[in-house]
């Protein structure tokens, strides 16, 4: 550092340091090269107002609004991502008010380009172990006067009204693959091949690729055509049925049930009596006790080999494992779905703030939603780089490496033509060790 450099504060230094990687990787770059947004320039490209907002995105913002308070206050923080200065935040508003369908398509393009660069998703070695795709629809609450803005399915939240948000995960990496918006009405049978062939144009999904594949879907996944175009398709399938009538008549052919050590009030037993699909698969009638007394059914259908099972549920491979073990392992592997893509959902709402930003065009809210999608990927590629020097960070979720890691605060060092040369972090921060490590590379 000479003596021209100037010292400046900032909150989130480490976000800084990021920032520097984020330009060194020139992932800013390729979505300029891919998006073309027409608007009347002033004082900011509309481009570098979106990037403003994705700054806030990273920095923890629930909405624009907070670009203001973020983002525009720490000038280091703006000029370690390439920015001499901020935007004020109703001025990138307007510009994600402007964004086109034509504009979220190209931005789709851009994210297809950067996560082929730098996902470790789309190099993934089909020939060592499988890839595995969660697929997943999750409610996004909005006002009523929304485009696409209906009633819907919400958890929790009866009559309430927003949009979906069809999202496909590489699980083994946390990468999302594909977020796709829908009106609230929407729900996953009407969009799960659709989500796929996407996530098979991004991923480049030949057969042979397909063939070392496993989708795992819950019941709203679970029909009949889907799980045969699955199979058509070859992949390796994980899913619980739709139909609870047929759950109920599949699960009176059980000959035993065993209890599940994990929730003492489930059952599990093979179906000896399988609904027929488009190629052989094995079936597992699972019954939940309810309140009132009663048994609740559902169905598990899946063509996964044992080894499979135990590979999905974490689990080392018995010399001769009886029924009971495999059927218990078919379970677990199933249950956790809801550390992979459910996780990443509530994530990405809680820690990027995805269900907060709300706008009325249907356009400019697939723009926020992808400029999330991109933001998840990027905090993951962050943790994953932390955790090389510090293996508990693997176990951060996206709040916490949010949260906690990109929230160090510290000094950048900027020289006098406006090139961020250093971050200093406050060495009193427990994480900061990680991100010297990591980053001094």
């Amino acid at each position: 550092m000479n003596e021209s450099t100037r010292l400046e504060y900032s909150a989130c230094a480490s976000l800084g340091a990021l920032g520097m990687q984020f330009q060194q990787l020139k992932v800013w770059t390729i979505v300029k090269e891919h998006v073309r947004l027409k608007q009347k320039v002033r004082h900011h490209d509309p481009l570098d107002k979106l990037l403003d907002g994705f700054i806030s995105i990273l920095a923890g913002g629930n909405g624009l609004v907070e670009i203001n308070t973020r983002v525009r206050p720490d000038h280091a923080l703006q000029m370690a991502f390439g920015r001499q200065g901020c935007a004020e935040q109703s001025t990138v508003s307007r510009t994600v008010n402007a964004c086109t369908a034509e504009n979220v398509s190209q931005m789709r393009t851009a994210l297809t380009a950067i996560l082929r660069l730098h996902g470790q998703s789309y190099c993934h070695d089909y020939e060592q172990r499988w890839q595995v795709l969660d697929v997943d629809l999750t409610g996004m609450p909005a006002g009523r006067q929304g485009e696409g803005v209906t009633t819907g399915y919400f958890p929790n939240e009866k009559n309430r009204r927003g949009r979906q948000l069809g999202r496909v995960l590489a699980t083994l990496y946390d990468e999302i693959i594909v977020d796709r918006l829908y009106e609230g009405k929407r729900v996953l049978h009407r969009s799960l091949q659709e989500l796929l062939l996407i996530a098979e144009d991004v991923l480049e999904l030949a057969e042979n690729k397909r063939a070392a594949t496993i989708v795992r879907v819950d019941a709203g996944g679970g029909e009949d055509a889907d799980i045969d175009w699955l199979l058509q398709r070859h992949y390796w399938v994980l899913a619980k049925a739709k139909s609870w009538r047929r759950a109920h008549k599949l699960a009176t052919s059980v000959m035993e049930w065993h209890l599940d050590p994990k929730v003492p009030e489930r059952e599990v037993g093979w179906v000896t009596a399988p609904h027929v699909y488009e190629t052989a698969t094995r079936q597992l009638a699972v019954r939940h006790r309810k309140k009132n007394g009663k048994w609740s059914y559902h169905v598990l259908v899946f063509n996964l080999t044992d080894a499979m099972l135990y590979w999905l549920a974490d689990r080392p491979v018995p010399q001769a494992p009886h029924a009971g073990e495999v059927l218990l392992t078919a379970l677990h592997a199933y249950d956790r779905r809801g550390g992979g893509v459910e996780t990443q959902n509530r994530g990405d709402k809680q820690g990027l703030g995805l269900s907060h930003r709300n706008k009325h065009a249907f356009a400019a809210q697939e723009m926020l939603v992808l400029l999330g999608q991109l933001a998840h990927d990027v905090v993951v590629w962050t943790r994953n780089r932390l955790a090389q020097a510090n293996p508990r960070l693997r176990r951060y979720g996206i709040q916490r490496t949010v949260r906690d890691a990109l929230h160090i605060d510290g000094r950048v060092a900027i020289t006098p033509a406006g090139i961020v040369e250093q971050v200093i972090l406050n060495d009193r921060h427990p994480l900061a060790s990680a991100f010297q490590s990591a980053y001094s590379q």
